[in-house]
């Protein structure tokens, strides 16, 4: 196996002879200079580990905001991450304790991308529920979310992680909007008879989300 070390030797002894200095000239300047063959091997070896990886703007937020988030989280809440290391990515689960939704469990995906805080992080809801403000594929439609919003309460850099986990809990309770739906059809069921939403969504809870585990996506179907 040819070596490093021994590929540099043999460069120079080349090099040697096509000057005419000889093969022993080559032999006692490697004699000669043993820790020269090193240096330059562990140099090729951090140029090939390349330089360290730098900690983005997001994950320095995330840092203080999930710290912050853990000691403000709605009795109603619970976040999991399945990997300590990617405060970026991680689970929330919801359990209403009032409203229509109560006694139902419901998980959402939360992915917060590298222009954080500057664009507002990715939600999906992985529990397939009967809402007139997310619809039956996981699209949610609440204000903060939004890159730009007419009614001015879109995603600023003022906000928080903590904001979004409140506002996702408040669709179930005090966000929650029949008059600016994105399931047009619960909307329109609500405004006709309420009890038959109440139904709907009742039987939703039963079929797909009541007393589900948190770390399971297998009701979206």
């Amino acid at each position: 196996m040819l070596t490093l070390t021994k590929k540099l030797r043999r460069e120079q002894e080349s090099r040697d002879d096509q000057s005419g200095g000889g093969g022993s000239s080559s032999d006692k300047q490697g004699e000669g200079h043993p820790h020269q063959f090193e240096s330059n091997n562990n140099d090729v070896t951090a140029q090939q580990r390349g330089p360290p990886k730098r900690v983005s703007v997001r994950d320095r937020l995330l840092v203080k905001e999930v710290q912050e988030l853990n000691s403000a989280l709605p009795s109603s809440c619970e976040l999991k991450f399945d990997d300590p290391d990617k405060l970026h990515d991680f689970h929330l689960t919801i359990t209403p304790d009032e409203g229509y939704w109560r006694n139902g469990q419901f998980l959402f995906h939360v992915h917060v991308t590298e222009e954080y805080n500057f664009a507002p992080p990715i939600v999906k809801c992985l529990t397939r529920l009967w809402h007139p403000n997310i619809n039956e594929e996981g699209s949610v439609c609440l204000s903060l979310l939004r890159q730009s919003s007419i009614d001015e309460m879109g995603w600023a850099p003022t906000r928080r992680l903590k904001d979004v986990v409140w506002g996702l809990n408040s669709l179930f309770t005090d966000l929650l909007n029949f008059d600016d739906p994105l399931n047009l059809e619960a909307s329109e069921m609500y405004q006709k008879d309420a009890h038959a939403f109440q139904q709907r969504v009742t039987e939703y809870i039963q079929k797909y989300s009541k007393k589900q585990s948190s770390s399971s996506s297998s009701s979206r179907r």
